[in-house]
């Protein structure tokens, strides 16, 4: 306000709603107080600038300029509140496209930032739904936030089955991540789940490009040429991915950590809840349960995305010695964000975390002798920059 802006707070909710209150309110700037799916002792900033994301760089340019603390204080800003849910709502529910069918759906917010959202949005849906720790809490006392994480879709995965439901959703802290159960109580990875939703918008779209992230496995980018789609690897990380989908005119992107990006009838961004309303279409006009759909996909085995500590600066020089040490070998490798070396076994990859101080690894193959020797390459070259292995959890695979 004391540099002039016009400041517009529209109070606590998913960061989605944030991004839908900046496009549809014309806004210069957006900003989320958030940590996300973090621990409560963590917090920070999501932001868009212009109508787009805001990050790397341009963070590093904020700092320097918070740093000198060049600030003109002009004065004749002001501040009010605008309350956008149930616009936001309203328009979640416009592209839910279900052919009539009643489904049986049991959310799990996870105390999350959806909350008061959420509850609006299953009242706007047909059929049956039931919200677990719908209540918004900080400190996650159910479980924690992190829908990729197994244990944490424990609750969800009994009361799908208890409930014998057509499928189970599951949120991040945020709400711009989804995890998803089939009703069958198993959990539809991101991949796979993009993988469903790229065959649907492709339908409309044939031959555009889809995009997934570097963490995905090659079931997606096989899965996206078999339904006439044009499949592109990219960086992971919310704000690349969108940057990425402006450029190259994709309509649907994903990652493996849950975030779900649509730009055909969407915005562009990540919102976990309009991806949960797309899906609950696909599912309402599919005519067989969602289970169906994943046991079609080929089988893959995989280790669960690994995350071992290694200091901030530290992690970004492991990733570049053990790049240089491949490329001199003349290896298969992929650079687009980190390390990702294709062997005949299948692949492994290491990158750096862009939010936490730990590197990042998995693994994937078609035979465990195979995911092996993948295993052993990555800790070989681990070794080789003095760092240990990570726990690879006694050698079970996602």
């Amino acid at each position: 306000m004391a540099s002039g802006l016009k400041v517009t707070r529209i109070g606590c909710g998913p960061t989605p709603m944030l991004y839908y209150a900046s496009v549809v309110l014309e806004a210069d700037g957006a900003i989320m107080v958030t940590g996300s799916h973090n621990p409560p002792s963590h917090n920070g900033f999501k932001m868009m600038l212009g109508g787009k994301p805001f990050f790397g760089e341009g963070i590093a340019d904020l700092g320097r300029l918070a740093a000198a603390g060049d600030v003109v204080a002009a004065g004749g800003g002001s501040v009010g509140d605008r309350d956008v849910r149930d616009a936001y709502v309203r328009r979640l529910l416009e592209d839910y496209h279900g052919g009539g069918r009643a489904l049986r759906v049991v959310w799990d917010s996870g105390n999350s930032a959806a909350g008061e959202v959420l509850a609006g949005l299953v009242a706007g849906l047909q059929g049956e739904h039931v919200v677990l720790n719908g209540a918004i809490d900080g400190r996650f006392p159910a479980h924690h936030p992190d829908p990729t994480i197994p244990e944490n879709m424990a609750q969800l995965i009994a009361v799908v089955r208890e409930r014998r439901a057509d499928l189970g959703i599951a949120f991040d802290g945020d709400a711009d991540r989804i995890g998803v159960v089939d009703d069958e109580g198993e959990m539809i990875w991101a991949d796979q789940l993009l993988v469903v939703l790229a065959r649907d918008v492709l339908k409309a779209h044939p031959g555009a490009t889809i995009i997934g992230d570097v963490k995905a496995s090659q079931v997606l980018f096989d899965g996206i040429v078999e339904a006439g789609g044009v499949p592109l690897m990219w960086k992971t990380g919310h704000s690349p991915i969108k940057a990425k989908m402006v450029e190259t005119g994709s309509p649907l992107a994903g990652e493996m950590s849950g975030h779900i990006f649509f730009a055909d009838t969407w915005y562009g961004f990540d919102d976990a809840l309009y991806a949960a309303v797309r899906l609950l279409g696909v599912v309402g006009r599919l005519g067989k349960p969602l289970s169906a759909m994943r046991k079609v996909l080929p089988i893959m085995l995989a280790t669960p995305e690994l995350r071992f500590a290694c200091d901030d600066r530290r992690k970004f020089e492991v990733v570049e010695e053990v790049a240089a040490r491949l490329r001199g070998a003349g290896r298969d490798v992929s650079l687009v964000d980190g390390v990702r070396v294709t062997t005949p076994d299948g692949w492994w990859l290491l990158r750096a975390s862009n939010t936490q101080a730990v590197l990042v690894a998995r693994v994937e193959g078609r035979e465990e002798s195979g995911v092996e020797r993948l295993k052993a390459a990555l800790v070989g070259e681990l070794a080789l920059s003095g760092v240990d292995a990570p726990d690879f959890g006694g050698g079970g695979y996602g």
